[in-house]
């Protein structure tokens, strides 16, 4: 079928993808946090565990210095993965020199079948489909939406371990890996409009392979149930809020009756420079902010069990010595342990960025709004400490459940 998909994001550089038209989603962010150096070992020896997202998108910069950390990840792990090709980035010289000085031992040697590590980074890549770009896994010269996303990743879990698929059919490859954690999806149709897209593929990552799948709902007030990436059931639809802007905490106008809400205007690396970074907005960076937030409770509670092992084993994402926690128990504590903003952390300033409708978030019915409520990097220790039984929270109140219910029957009855 054919037809035009917008990426979901309002975006300093908004790009039309050839073929199909993607419109990115963005989301807020603070300001860029280093990567810790300390190095991720392997079983033997084990000084923490780890998780792995697998954002699937345009395509990444990894000489950018906020993906660059100071040791690489363990041949052990990368033999695990099923890496066939290790790219030892050049660290001299711009960005364009760079990339031309590693044409000929990097990306001009990949193939589609290839799963590559590039050295310095904890960043995996793979073509999700032949023919995307003329450098493959390395993000498009005009675009930068796929550099973006994976900041966002990385802004809320320093230490996730990054499985790139460049280009959109790459949701299939991810939910194949048996060692993705979770799967992040920032595009779809413009609008919501009910077509088929890749709801095939993330019900196969979630259901039979155990993963979790956060999409993004669109930028318009559409609502999402009928949205392909973030309207089925099994996936963790996503819309905007405003964390921390000119008028306080805001709701902006994009995806009605999501799951969650998340931040929508964050400050994320360049795609074609090794330390530019710019302010976007949309819900393409909510949805892998929310992803990254996800990722490091599972690594925590990895940690705390024992549990050096990625993806899901036996139904279970956490796999341990102490308990065992699946992807829907992690999707319910997050649930719960999402907020609701005071209407006193409104400011009715001036407009600002793309959606030019912020308002405040009702005092009544919230959730009308927010979903579940806001997902930021807050409450990663509330679901930890529910998930492993030192603080259980309890569920929201009647009204929310009611119609958090509701739509989800509608939700299940669509997809």
């Amino acid at each position: 079928m054919s037809f035009i998909i917008l990426m979901k994001n309002s975006y300093s550089r908004q790009t039309l993808i050839p073929i199909v038209v993607f419109l990115m989603v963005s989301g807020c962010l603070d300001n860029p946090i280093e990567s810790p150096s300390e190095e991720i070992t392997s079983k033997e020896g084990v000084e923490k565990s780890y998780s792995v997202v697998a954002p699937v998108d345009t395509g990444i910069n990894p000489y950018h210095m906020h993906f660059q950390v100071n040791e690489s990840l363990p041949q052990s792990f990368l033999d695990e993965f099923g890496v066939t090709l290790t790219c030892e980035l050049s660290q001299v010289g711009t960005w364009e020199e760079r990339v031309e000085a590693d044409r000929e031992a990097c990306w001009d040697r990949i193939t589609y079948n290839d799963t590559v590590y590039f050295s310095g980074t904890r960043i995996i890549g793979a073509m999700g489909e032949e023919g995307w770009s003329d450098t493959p896994i390395l993000d498009d010269p005009d675009d930068g939406h796929g550099t973006a996303v994976t900041g966002a990743v990385i802004d809320a879990n320093p230490d996730a371990v990054i499985f790139f698929l460049e280009g959109f059919d790459g949701v299939r490859r991810a939910a194949e890996h048996p060692m993705v954690d979770i799967i992040t999806t920032s595009f779809g149709p413009i609008g919501s409009i009910p077509v088929s897209g890749i709801e095939d593929d993330t019900e196969y990552a979630v259901n039979v392979m155990g993963k979790i799948h956060t999409g993004a709902c669109d930028n318009t007030a559409s609502t999402c149930v009928q949205d392909a990436t973030g309207g089925p059931p099994w996936s963790i639809g996503i819309a905007g809020f405003q964390e921390d802007g000119d008028r306080g905490k805001v709701m902006h106008c994009s995806g009605t009756a999501p799951d969650i809400v998340a931040d929508w205007t964050q400050y994320l690396p360049d795609h074609d420079s090794i330390d530019g970074y710019h302010d976007t907005s949309g819900t393409s960076f909510a949805t892998p902010r929310t992803a990254g937030v996800l990722s490091l409770v599972i690594q925590e509670l990895r940690n705390q069990t024992n549990d050096y092992g990625s993806g899901a084993r036996n139904g279970s994402l956490i796999s341990g010595e102490l308990f065992s926690i699946t992807n829907y128990e992690i999707r319910r504590s997050m649930e719960k342990a999402s907020y609701f903003p005071e209407v006193t952390e409104y400011d009715p300033g001036a407009n600002e960025g793309a959606c030019q409708t912020g308002v405040p978030v009702s005092p009544v019915a919230p959730y009308t709004q927010t979903g579940w409520g806001v997902v930021d990097p807050t409450i990663t220790q509330a679901i930890i400490e529910d998930l492993n039984g030192v603080s259980p929270l309890s569920d929201k109140d009647f009204d929310c459940e009611t119609y958090m219910d509701s739509i989800m029957v509608a939700r299940e009855a669509y997809w």
